[in-house]
């Protein structure tokens, strides 16, 4: 078997030293069963020097008798593409770059037991019913092409049926001529590949788009047939023409002139991806072939076969979808190595390589929430009580400018009191931000080779595409974090904003904006809502805020432990201790901490995150205090037995709500789709890409422009106007 180099290129893509034990054998596994050699397995395998042993391959490749289900190259281009590894023209390619395609034995195509009528009789029986009208042409005129002297096809006759030719034929003893009219052996003859109504030979005189014509003559007659067959094209009839060509009678079985032609785009553009340029003159469906049976030029104009390949387009279009889909082999449930399960990215909530969504109210600090997020994988410290693996992190920015980007990680590491050992890698784009599905070959691209372990998009509102309150189109922006995820083998983890209304009766997963896929999505959902904090309960964390403070200063003087416990039990009551056991300096310094700690504490808000897994058990809520610019776990519990706020009960009777700002809701929706469209800030866009952003009419989204006092329209340009969509 001939060895396929572009699997040696994948195996670039592979680090053996990042695969188990099963997956360096299955990398063996199918390099042998591809043709490979032991040291193409042994040359690879090298790149693990703390694991490699020589002689080891050779020993285990002897091992290898092969099964009925083997290992094929399919699982390394799965593991190469997860690397990295692009190979080229994927998409209905059922050829690789190097697949060999000769048709050993097949040099010469022309048969040596010759019988023209029988040919020809068994090429109508194949493609036509009896009632069927044929046309076909055996004379033709000759004129002076690209230098050479050509012959080309006369209309023909038309007005026979298959039936009758057949009969005909069958009695002339061999000559043809005495029954179609005698034809030029320089220029042979010619047959229409689809029925007629008997009254001309255009395409609206098809009564069946049954077939269609594969024509190609680059490639050698040898490797035509090898690529055709390769390709299990369903041919109705295969014929050489009896020059540089085959021409391959192809099913399409259409039902309208508008589906043949949709099928034989789709044919042609396979043909393509696998290295046969089709002719597209042959597009018409009442196209001329050449006929089988008659001699052009010396040569034989021969049917080669009938009924090769699949046995209709529906059944051969479902097997090139599924042969050039590129998805993962079925697989037996039983099978009695189980693949690891990916390691823990943050204990108890998400595996590396899985996808997160943080969402929550506006305010909530989700944004400082997930720069925490950020700093403790990157240090490999515990995130709100949950331990997270340590590696590399990127953070999107979509929102703020690059210095408040910046600014903000540093304050947050210094309250967290985070070590700095690892960094975290920023991508500021604000400014620059694209729809996801725009963004993310481009994210891909950059981040290949990092090694990321985690990459956090914040926030995602700025490159949404469709309507976040449709399935569909939601599902469609949530694949790009699959391909994300499945390209780089990282976890993706993105933010999002609850809908408006009162969320404390809703479920976690139904508090998020838009669609539903937004919960069912992510492989971890993780809601934040606000607890209600009493007057009572603001005052007392104020009080126990000073009485720490106060503390902290009897301890640095060393006066602590001659203090009693019930002096340190309120904040005036520690106050007081430092005022007797603290000079008058220390004193006025205790004085200002406690009450700036007291002023923190009473500013802080309550917030709950409660959690949809799909990988764990679901965790207890988890209470935490916002104390800018970082969320602390509620160490005292008195959080605990705080419900968050929700709707009236049914027996209390709904309350009237206040009446809806159309007009408002009207400019708020220009002003967000114009700063949705206007990504470089140049302060106008098209006309068109409001309408396609916002999904409405053109003379809706004209009557928002002229409504709303921010904005102008002239030539299809949006102009914004200074001060709009600023308030």
């Amino acid at each position: 078997m001939e060895k396929k180099t572009d699997l040696l290129e994948a195996l670039r893509f592979i680090d053996p030293a990042a695969l188990d034990y099963q997956g360096w054998v299955n990398v063996g596994m199918a390099l042998k069963e591809e043709g490979y050699s032991a040291g193409d397995w042994e040359d690879w395998s090298r790149r693990d020097p703390a694991r490699y042993h020589p002689g080891e391959c050779v020993k285990k490749w002897k091992s290898f008798k092969g099964s009925e289900h083997p290992v094929t190259a399919g699982t390394i281009v799965h593991m190469a593409r997860s690397g990295g590894w692009q190979p080229e023209g994927t998409g209905g390619r059922i050829l690789g770059w190097d697949d060999p395609i000769c048709a050993e034995g097949w040099k010469r195509p022309e048969p040596e037991d010759w019988d023209p009528a029988r040919q020809l009789i068994r090429y109508l029986e194949t493609l036509f019913d009896a009632s069927d009208y044929v046309g076909y042409v055996t004379r033709c005129f000759e004129k002076e092409a690209d230098g050479e002297r050509e012959y080309f096809p006369q209309r023909g006759c038309f007005d026979r049926t298959a039936g009758k030719l057949i009969e005909e034929l069958s009695k002339c003893g061999g000559d043809i001529g005495a029954v179609l009219g005698d034809y030029n052996p320089a220029a042979g003859a010619w047959i229409r590949i689809n029925p007629l109504d008997g009254k001309n030979v255009k395409d609206e005189n098809v009564t069946d788009y049954r077939f269609t014509l594969v024509e190609s003559d680059t490639l050698p007659i040898e490797t035509q047939r090898a690529v055709l067959e390769k390709l299990e094209l369903p041919i109705a009839a295969l014929v050489y023409s009896g020059g540089k060509s085959l021409h391959a009678v192809v099913r399409i079985e259409a039902e309208s002139y508008e589906e043949y032609r949709r099928r034989v785009d789709y044919l042609y553009e396979i043909c393509k991806k696998n290295g046969l340029e089709v002719d597209r003159q042959n597009y018409n469906p009442s196209r001329l072939s050449r006929m089988p049976g008659v001699m052009r030029k010396g040569r034989k104009q021969c049917l080669l076969g009938v009924n090769l390949g699949k046995a209709s387009w529906a059944e051969w279009k479902d097997w090139m979808e599924t042969a050039g889909d590129e998805l993962p082999a079925m697989e037996d449930e039983l099978q009695t190595e189980l693949p690891e399960l990916a390691p823990a990215l943050i204990t108890g909530i998400l595996r590396q390589g899985h996808k997160m969504l943080l969402a929550g109210p506006s305010k909530a600090g989700k944004s400082y929430a997930l720069i925490e997020l950020s700093i403790c994988i990157a240090e490999g410290l515990s995130w709100f009580g949950f331990q997270c693996a340590q590696g590399k992190a990127l953070y999107v920015n979509l929102e703020l400018d690059r210095a408040s980007c910046l600014h903000r990680f540093r304050d947050v590491r210094q309250a967290m009191g985070a070590p700095s050992l690892h960094s975290v890698d920023i991508w500021n784009l604000r400014g620059h931000s694209i729809p996801m599905d725009k963004l993310a070959p481009k994210l891909i691209r950059r981040a290949m080779k990092k090694n990321y372990i985690a990459i956090v998009i914040d926030p995602i509102y700025k490159v949404i595409t469709g309507d976040e309150n449709s399935a569909d189109q939601m599902a469609k922006f949530c694949n790009q974090f699959d391909k994300v995820c499945t390209e780089l083998g990282c976890a993706v983890i993105y933010c999002h904003h609850h809908s408006k209304g009162s969320q404390g009766s809703k479920r976690s997963m139904d508090r998020a904006s838009g669609s539903g896929v937004f919960a069912r999505d992510p492989d971890a959902l993780l809601d934040l809502i606000e607890l209600p904090v009493s007057d009572a309960l603001r005052k007392q964390e104020g009080s126990n805020a000073a009485a720490r403070a106060c503390m902290e200063a009897l301890r640095m003087a060393g006066k602590l432990g001659e203090v009693g416990q019930d002096d340190l039990c309120s904040g005036r009551a520690a106050l007081e201790a430092c005022r007797t056991e603290l000079d008058a300096s220390a004193y006025r310094e205790a004085q200002e901490a406690a009450e700036a700690a007291e002023r923190a504490a009473e500013a802080r808000t309550a917030w709950r995150i409660e959690g949809t897994l799909r990988e764990f058990p679901k965790f207890p809520p988890v209470n935490l205090w916002f104390e800018f610019p970082v969320h602390r776990n509620d160490e005292s519990g008195v959080l605990a037995d705080i419900d968050p706020e929700s709707e009236p009960p049914p027996w209390q009777g709904k309350q009237k709500a206040p009446p809806r700002d159309r007009k408002k809701d009207r400019l708020d929706a220009l002003d967000n789709a114009f700063a949705a469209c206007d990504l470089e800030g140049a302060g106008e866009v098209s006309q068109t890409a409001l309408v396609q952003y916002s999904g409405k009419t053109k003379k809706t989204v004209q009557n928002w422009v002229d409504e709303h006092p921010g904005y102008v329209r002239e030539n299809g340009i949006i102009r914004k106007l200074n001060g709009a969509g600023e308030g």
